[in-house]
């Protein structure tokens, strides 16, 4: 990655990070000191190396584990509130964020309603009976990661993920509950707010995967 688009990247982190919103494209000029072309040329970039996700208007609406609209997880800290792009996402958030270490996780079933919260900290999983449903192999994630991302949720159980199933006509991914789903958000966004920061490759991210628990060919790491 070059010097400029690390700048650019780091300062869209840091912002989102401490505030919960991206910078404006005033604020991120005179944070880097950059142009708007240059700005505009770095974030593509990022986003062709997947560090930025942009949407059908070409906003950016994902910077992992931060989004920048509703996709069914707030993250409530003590100063600061966030969309977290997924249930990974959400959970990751108060792992990573240095002057957040516990925040209140809040969605609702995609299959009742229910509505469902936990206090994230980073000294273990949180308490609760839910689990959690990837509908995308890994593989297969950057195919569409946002349509990927909007289907990583958290159920009651596995009753609700069956019914969410029929009635949406989805196969079933990967199910697991909330412990496995901490272990797997603890540390996968570990740097991420520093730099230099190296973004998994594919053979490291299916050992991560199977040091938290998660093994099989969903996750690319099928024995």
């Amino acid at each position: 990655m070059t010097d400029r688009n690390e700048i650019v990247r780091l300062a869209i982190y840091a912002a989102l990070a401490a505030t919960g919103r991206l910078p404006s494209a005033i604020e991120l000029a005179e944070e880097t000191g950059y142009s708007r072309s240059e700005l505009d040329e770095a974030m593509e970039e990022l986003a062709t190396k997947r560090h930025l996700v942009f949407d059908g208007d070409h906003e950016i609406v994902l910077a992992h584990p931060f989004a920048t609209r509703n996709f069914a997880f707030s993250v409530m800290g003590d100063r600061t509130l966030w969309w977290g792009g997924c249930a990974w996402d959400a959970f990751a958030i108060p792992n990573l964020v240095p002057d957040e270490p516990s925040a209140l996780v809040a969605t609702m079933c995609p299959a009742c309603g229910t509505p469902h919260s936990w206090t994230v900290t980073r000294d273990g999983p949180p308490d609760g009976t839910q689990v959690a449903h990837f509908l995308t192999p890994m593989a297969h994630v950057w195919d569409d990661v946002v349509h990927a991302c909007e289907n990583q949720r958290i159920f009651c159980d596995e009753t609700c993920v069956n019914r969410w199933l029929a009635d949406t006509g989805n196969e079933r991914g990967a199910v697991f509950d909330l412990a496995t789903l901490w272990r797997l958000a603890s540390q996968w966004y570990a740097g991420r707010l520093g730099t230099p920061y190296r973004r998994r490759e594919p053979k490291e991210a299916a050992e991560y995967f199977a040091s938290v628990g998660l093994v099989g060919s969903f996750w690319g790491n099928a024995p």
